[in-house]
């Protein structure tokens, strides 16, 4: 497979490894009721900081699980002036580092920096999107090529599933010089070669040329009676002789009957009488099948009257005028050939192509026009999308409960469509938005609000679509120098661990085994969702040797925290009833547990429990004394601490996996 080669990809190739992970830290949360400053539980989040480092920090909890992306990058026209900050530790490289991207005669190179830029975000891509996930990427035609050539490397050309044209204007300038552009790309990679697009809804035009003229159980078309592959199915290739004309009926060329004799001889007894009859036709079903008489497979019947014509075209006039007809038919009200009916309620939706009108998916004039009526008639963004776009990429490509990821979230189009689509039709769908911009918060996530609550003339010109967010910024980095970074709480050194470890284990997005409530719901509930979290201890399992000796499970529920913040600060009341709700967060991740007895256990999943012996600045030792302190039942173990006394062997007898701080953590 042809690959593309340029300045400085032998630097970022495996860049995307030596990215440090962060931490995530949550700045406000914010619902229908307005901001708050206790988490209010939103499984939607949106992101300022670098989406480099922000798609490295997803991926403890996200790592194969984002059913969708969409992503609108710099399009290198020159006309962006975009930065390339990407802190590659190469002398040849840092001349790039901290520039302002600019047109071609300005910057010789910058469709070198463009690609060194897209590369590593590509690859952290591939990384979060779930096998079932799809991938999208607008585009025009300045990096189209190159693109396209970067994707078959990351995602495999056996993944390629679409080159899209989106029908982005309406109409052309009449001073347009040379061909206009009328249409961009939209590049489409699946994660898995098997992919298929969910079906569009059906078209008032598409249904109307079904029709039932024959009184038949429903509404149906007129369809070719034959199918392609009369070589390979010689057994389907012979005559049916007409009820009305006498005429005996074969196959076009090359092709065959629809169905099996057996199946065709049933339809046709719809009619009337008809029975198999050796024709001795094997030069007529040789010449439609393209190979010699004496090739043909022999003893094939037609299918024939069994009675006198008059009477067969009595009893088959019968039927045509009293109806309804057999699934196989004669046109021309008996006097044309054969034709097989298509039921309307069988052809299921409209199959996606890759021409995408701006009938159906929007244009740039009418993005440009939802952005000002959104922001009170002012442009505050240059080059959004239209929020049908987006909605016609996730009803092809996202189920109701999919998590949806924007790395280049600009004006915010995605998380609007998605709140839309599920007011829409209730369901559960979830955005992640990256933006590193300075407009992250006063264009990006403003807009957002805006749509929760309603925008226009006194917030009733457009209703809000209801839903939540929490914003967050990039935090410290997990590692420094090799070592834990000392500036990052003990707590969020847990969240990383436990997200790791059972995103590595296969834990789902939501629902699952879970010992606790997720970080993300602990403090105050679900206000914004409508649920808290509330979780409780796994059911036990068998004793092991020197492990939980007769020490009864962990059962308490981890929204403790809300219930003390009711009654105290400006959002208690919510906080206390979404706690008094106590139902399922319905994106719940697998819970962090949160315990006085056990302070390093962070959960039971599948089976096995996970410990985290860490404090900052001492050395830890997985010892005896410390796995009398294990209190948790399980099948298995996953221990880390800064060093172990046991051997191998004597661990993997005891179903204990230990894991060296911060070696292992490093690693994950």
């Amino acid at each position: 497979m042809p690959t593309l080669d340029w300045i400085g990809k032998n630097k970022v190739i495996s860049h995307h490894l030596e990215v440090p992970f962060r931490a995530l830290e949550r700045r406000y949360s914010f619902d229908a009721a307005g901001e708050w400053a206790l988490d209010n539980g939103s499984p939607n989040m949106i992101i300022r900081g670098d989406n480099l480092e922000a798609l490295k920090a997803l991926l403890p909890r996200f790592e194969n699980k984002v059913n969708c992306i969409y992503i609108d990058p710099p399009y290198n026209t020159g006309e962006e002036h975009w930065i390339y900050n990407d802190n590659v530790n190469d002398p040849k490289m840092r001349r790039w580092l901290g520039e302002v991207v600019g047109k071609e005669g300005e910057d010789l190179t910058r469709h070198d920096k463009w690609l060194c830029m897209m590369y590593p975000r590509l690859q952290l891509l591939r990384k979060l999107l779930a096998d079932d996930g799809a991938i999208f990427i607008s585009i025009d035609d300045n990096e189209y090529a190159n693109l396209k050539l970067v994707c078959d490397e990351i995602f495999g050309l056996s993944c390629f599933v679409s080159d899209i044209a989106w029908q982005r204007t309406y109409s052309t300038r009449n001073d347009s010089k040379g061909i206009v552009s009328e249409v961009e790309h939209i590049l489409c990679y699946s994660k898995d070669i098997n992919w298929q697009p969910n079906k569009l809804p059906r078209t008032a035009e598409m249904n109307a040329k079904y029709k039932n003229p024959d009184n038949d159980i429903a509404l149906w078309r007129t369809d070719n009676a034959f199918a392609p592959g009369a070589v390979t199915h010689q057994g389907m290739v012979y005559a049916i002789q007409h009820p009305f004309t006498g005429e005996l009926i074969y196959p076009s060329n090359s092709a065959c009957w629809r169905y099996q004799q057996e199946t065709m001889l049933e339809h046709m007894r719809g009619w009337t009488a008809y029975e198999l009859r050796d024709l001795n036709d094997a030069e007529k079903r040789a010449a439609i099948c393209g190979i010699a008489a004496e090739e043909v497979r022999p003893g094939v019947k037609g299918i024939v009257l069994a009675k006198p014509l008059e009477e067969a075209k009595a009893e088959a006039q019968q039927v045509l005028r009293r109806g309804p007809w057999p699934r196989f038919f004669f046109t021309k009200n008996g006097s044309g050939g054969i034709a097989r009916k298509t039921y309307l309620e069988k052809v299921g939706g409209r199959v996606p192509t890759n021409f995408w009108p701006h009938s159906e998916t929007g244009h740039t004039d009418e993005a440009k026009k939802e952005i000002m009526a959104i922001f009170g008639g002012q442009a505050v963004f240059n080059t959004p999308k239209p929020t049908r776009l987006l909605e016609f990429i996730l009803t092809i490509a996202a189920k109701k409960e999919a998590i949806i990821l924007d790395s280049f979230a600009g004006s915010g189009t995605t998380a609007h469509a998605v709140l839309n689509m599920n007011k829409a039709d209730g369901g559960t769908r979830r955005f992640i938005l990256v933006e590193m911009m300075d407009y992250a918060e006063t264009i990006t996530a403003e807009r957002v609000k805006r749509v929760i609550q309603g925008y226009g003339s006194g917030k009733s010109a457009v209703p809000g679509t209801g839903g939540s967010f929490s914003f967050y910024d990039l935090g410290e980095p997990l590692l420094r120098e090799e070592q834990l970074n000392p500036a990052l709480s003990a707590e969020k050194l847990r969240e990383y661990v436990w997200y790791s470890e059972t995103s590595q284990a296969g834990a789902g997005s939501g629902g699952g085994e879970t010992s606790a409530a997720s970080p993300a719901c602990r403090e105050a509930g679900s206000a914004g969702s409508g649920a808290a979290c509330v979780g409780v201890g796994l059911e036990g399992s068998p004793e092991r040797d020197g492990l939980a000796s007769g020490a009864d499970l962990l059962r308490e529920k981890t929204v403790a925290y809300a219930a003390e913040a009711a009654g105290a600060g400006e959002n208690g009341a919510a906080a206390e009833s979404a706690v008094q709700r106590g139902t399922a967060c319905p994106h719940a991740l697998p819970g962090l547990t949160v315990s006085a007895e056990e302070p390093y256990l962070l959960g039971v999943w599948n089976d096995t429990a996970y410990y985290f012996y860490y404090e900052p600045g001492q050395e830890t030792v997985l010892d005896e004394e410390f796995l009398a302190s294990v209190k948790t039942r399980a099948d298995n173990y996953v221990i880390y601490a800064g060093s172990c006394v046991f051997g191998a062997s004597w661990l993997a007898e005891r179903g204990i996996v230990f894991k060296k701080i911060p070696r292992d953590i490093k690693r994950l």
